[in-house]
């Protein structure tokens, strides 16, 4: 660097402080993006020659060695004076590639264009470039369109330049919207985090669990509710026989909401020598149904196959109601098995004086930890000798802490890769009753409250008052306004996205919300953040999506930490609607190279089912060579009647077609058009039973929903809403697509009207939402809060939210 003159030194002092990293929430309008189509780093080792990206940029230490190494080539061919006039200009241009924004600098963006030679200038700039170095062209590019244009500086700029401001080189340095937090997680104007999503895999019958086995494979196995366990490699290919099978012994059924089934799987901590695992699910055992904890070993032919002859039932507990099953097993870092089960179902845990979960002699609502180590002979587990409540008279020795209600989902936290802060921490989501949602993390002997208390607040304001009752409260709650039913997540430790280490993620099955919460240090205090799907540029990488099924039914880590989930379309054990989702954060990735590990060769029996995509990114027009202009006399029908209401977000209104005679209300329509003595209102058909109408937004293909049923109009609860029952709505509203199915009064709340229908259930094909499954019209359990609205479009290019 001692060859760069003073000019270039002082560009980089400016630019490395404009472009300083600091790692807190950025806004979610910046899309910083590589050459190499993946988010910005931090280099591992520190830049030498573009060292105004050395916090943050496209670059790692080789990439600027080479850069430097091109520069002085280039600088070679000139002499003192070329030198000092031009040096600046070849290291702005050739530094540019480690630009957070080189993506967009050289037209990178869109596949459909070439990639440039020479970033993206403005026009200023790029007249003094010409004006005084236009000689070094040829030394910077060969596109042979630059070389024609050499010679005429209008030309060349306008073949150069990026008309907008924001981005072309050099204003972008001085915006402060795009350098402002730069490289930190990008947040709305509502402070939720936006993310983006990876599809994993799909086609999965309601998938509870993930897990890998840690020995060295990175293949992941993915349980479903019905019994079966797949097998996936790190290429994310199938195959084709299952790991393991238990759908003859698994009790579930396929109405949606059934709780019993396959829950919960385990890999033994040195499963990579003494192949054994476990499985919890349910069983019928004569009359009796009863929740089963069984160990098995992987084949000795096969090591990806279970031996199911090797089955050993480790423990069984009689469940006295079909809910509430609980379902986790983990092994924490004492190597134990940790097993939580619910309390028994019902509501209320009705079970006795106190309820099971207060109960120590029982076994239901509780966290049991058991040894399962060394039980070829003798018993098939044992007790550690510190579970907290061994010598208590009276007490299952098993019960490593209690009063729990219905544990869905727990994890350990494997700590701060560098500090090891918080290593060892078992975070679990306890789903409430009435009122809210819970997030514990479980310490030896502690009482988690229930059925004395539900969240923060008393349930049984007998038991609330006991002054033993000396229970731990959860470390966030929430109410059912955002969510009726928590699922516990993970916090993230991996390596691919610094930012998210120590944030704790997790959703909520019914409402399908992500969540965050993160500790903070000083006064231990969690932090909530809502997740949002990134919109707009935000997730516009190769692979990335920015939308997911509602029902988020688990959470999962992969062997190098990534973090995923799992959800569905539908809440039945048999729809095979399920996709597993790898959490992305676009705005800052780990720099090349850190993160990379080699899996153990994995010897295949089976034939290969390789991974399909299904799902795209929304929100972003893209090019469609085939699409065909639909026919504009139902939108124009529409638009009339909507004109003449002059209502700012009133929408659409549609009467419902009588079921196979979409004929005859196309050709009613065209009749009434052409009454020219007629007014608009006269012109309107006559709204009937089942109508619906978009309101709470001035465009007129979304908003809040509203039917008119029996000479009222009212709203829908989002209670069962989906993406299913929006296409009802968009279809009868004239339009091809449903693009999103809009919970939690996205578009407001309908105070002024009574709440129609709740718990509506399509299957797609009905005419109305009265053709479809609901809990009867004016009966419902919910609140204006959760009015449901949707949003639609004419795009073939559409993916399911």
């Amino acid at each position: 660097m001692q060859r760069c003159c003073g000019k270039i030194t002082s560009h980089l002092w400016l630019w490395s402080t404009l472009l300083f990293l600091t790692l807190c929430f950025a806004p979610v309008m910046l899309h910083p993006q590589c050459l190499d189509f993946k988010p910005p780093f931090r280099p591992q080792k520190e830049l030498e020659f573009c060292i105004m990206y050395k916090e943050f940029g496209c670059c790692d230490y080789q990439k600027d060695q080479e850069l430097m190494s091109k520069y002085y080539q280039i600088m070679d061919n000139f002499d003192y004076s070329g030198y000092t006039s031009c040096a600046g200009f070849i290291f702005d241009l050739l530094c540019q590639e480690c630009s957070p924004y080189a993506a967009h600098l050289f037209d990178a963006e869109d596949p459909s264009t070439p990639v440039r030679t020479i970033p993206g200038l403005c026009s200023e700039y790029c007249f003094q470039f010409w004006n005084k170095c236009s000689f070094t062209i040829p030394f910077l590019s060969g596109d042979p369109y630059i070389a024609n244009f050499r010679e005429n500086q209008t030309s060349l700029c306008h073949y150069l330049e990026i008309h907008d401001k924001d981005y072309c080189y050099p204003y972008l340095l001085n915006n402060q919207q795009l350098t402002q937090n730069l490289g930190g997680i990008q947040v709305n104007s509502d402070g939720c985090l936006q993310l983006c999503l990876e599809e994993v895999a799909n086609g999965l019958q309601n998938p509870l669990a993930m897990v890998h086995a840690n020995d060295g494979t990175h293949r992941f196995f993915v349980a479903e509710q019905v019994g079966l366990v797949w097998t996936y490699l790190p290429d994310r290919s199938k195959l084709e026989r299952p790991f393991l099978n238990i759908t003859q012994a698994v009790l579930t059924s396929s109405w949606e909401g059934d709780e019993r089934g396959f829950l919960g799987l385990a890999f033994h901590p040195k499963y990579k020598y003494n192949g054994k695992l476990y499985v919890y699910y349910s069983v019928e055992v004569g009359f009796d149904e009863r929740i089963r904890i069984s160990e098995f070993h992987v084949s000795a032919n096969d090591m990806n196959e279970v031996d199911h002859t090797s089955e050993r039932v480790i423990l069984e507990i009689d469940e006295p109601a079909s809910n509430h099953n609980g379902g986790q097993l983990l092994f924490a870092d004492d190597g134990y098995l940790y097993i939580f089960t619910g309390d028994g179902g019902m509501a209320g845990d009705p079970f006795g004086k106190y309820g099971n979960a207060q109960n120590k002699s029982a076994l239901l609502g509780k966290v049991l930890r058991i040894d399962v180590d060394d039980n070829q002979r003798g018993p098939l587990y044992r007790i550690p000798p510190d579970n907290p409540f061994i010598h208590e008279q009276g007490a299952r020795p098993e019960v490593y802490a209690y009063g729990v209600r219905n544990m869905w989902r727990c994890s350990v936290d494997r700590g701060d890769p560098w500090t090891k802060d918080g290593k060892g921490r078992i975070f679990c989501g306890d789903v409430g009753q009435n009122k809210f949602e819970e997030i514990d993390i479980i310490e030896k002997g502690r009482n988690y409250g229930w059925r004395a208390k539900e969240g923060f607040s008393c349930y049984d304001k007998k038991l609330c008052a006991n002054s033993s009752l000396d229970d731990v409260l959860p470390v966030y709650a929430y109410p059912h306004r955002m969510g009726k039913s928590v699922t516990g997540g993970y916090v993230y430790r991996g390596c691919e996205y610094p930012n998210l280490n120590g944030i704790y993620i997790f959703g909520d099955f019914m409402s399908g919300r992500l969540m965050s919460l993160q500790e903070d240090k000083k006064t231990g205090n969690w932090k909530y953040n809502e997740i949002c799907m990134g919109m707009g540029l935000t997730c516009a990488f190769p692979g990335l999506i920015n939308n997911y099924h509602q029902y988020i039914i688990s959470f999962a880590e992969d062997e190098s930490g990534e973090l995923y989930f799992m959800s569905t379309a539908i809440p039945s054990a048999t729809s095979p609607s399920g996709v597993v989702y790898k959490v992305i954060d676009p705005s800052r990735r780990a720099p090349p190279r850190q993160c990379h590990y080699d899996p153990l060769p994995v010897r295949v029996k089976s034939n290969l089912i390789k991974f399909v995509p299904q799902e795209t990114l929304v929100g972003i027009d893209l090019p469609n060579e085939n699409f065909e202009p639909q026919s504009t006399e139902s939108y124009q029908w529409h638009q009339e009647l909507s004109d003449h209401r002059g209502e700012t977000g009133a929408g659409l209104i549609t009467p419902v077609p009588a079921t196979g005679t979409s004929k005859t209300t196309k050709n009613s329509r065209r009749k009434g058009r052409h009454r020219k003595n007629k007014s608009k209102l006269e012109r309107a058909p006559h709204i009937q039973t089942g109508a619906v109408r978009l309101v709470g937004d001035s465009r007129s293909d979304r908003g809040r929903v509203e039917i008119y049923i029996n000479g009222e109009w009212g709203t829908v609860c989002d209670d069962l809403w989906t993406l299913v029952n929006a296409r009802v709505i968009c279809r009868q509203l004239g339009f091809q697509h449903a693009l999103k199915a809009a919970k939690n009064s996205e578009f407001g709340e309908g105070k002024d009207l009574r709440i129609l229908l709740d718990d509506v259930k399509c299957v797609g094909t009905e005419s109305s939402l009265l053709d479809c499954r609901h809990a009867g019209v004016g009966t419902h359990n919910c609140a204006h809060y959760e009015d449901a609205g949707v949003i639609c479009g004419n795009s073939s290019y559409v993916a399911e939210v």
